[in-house]
């Protein structure tokens, strides 16, 4: 990290939502470079301890990956998630064949 012209280590500096975002994006990054022929991406919870700002840009390039990764036959992008805000930001992309919405002893 940098902060004007100096480096800072960032051990133990991070925050449970930096961390989290870092995770996925070295997790995606690996995806993309061992699995080029894989299709399916499977996120659970991805915006656990996530702010605002790291929400929208996730769901950013999400969409960016399924823009590429549109043309893949075998191409499946799995969110389970909570987050209703964050489904919707995915959404406005229009780039969802279809969304299930599960619900839990619904009668």
């Amino acid at each position: 990290m940098l902060k004007g012209n100096t480096e800072l280590d960032m051990r133990g500096r991070c925050s449970a939502g930096q961390k989290v975002l870092t995770s996925l994006i070295i997790r995606l990054a690996l995806a993309e470079s061992f699995c080029l022929d894989c299709g399916i991406i499977a996120l659970d919870e991805p915006t656990t301890n996530l702010d605002r700002e790291n929400i929208e840009s996730l769901a950013e390039s999400l969409a960016t990956i399924v823009r590429t990764r549109r043309k893949q036959q075998n191409f499946q992008l799995i969110i389970i998630t909570h987050d209703e805000e964050f489904m919707q930001l995915l959404g406005k992309s229009e780039l969802a064949d279809y969304y299930w919405r599960v619900f839990k002893d619904v009668k």
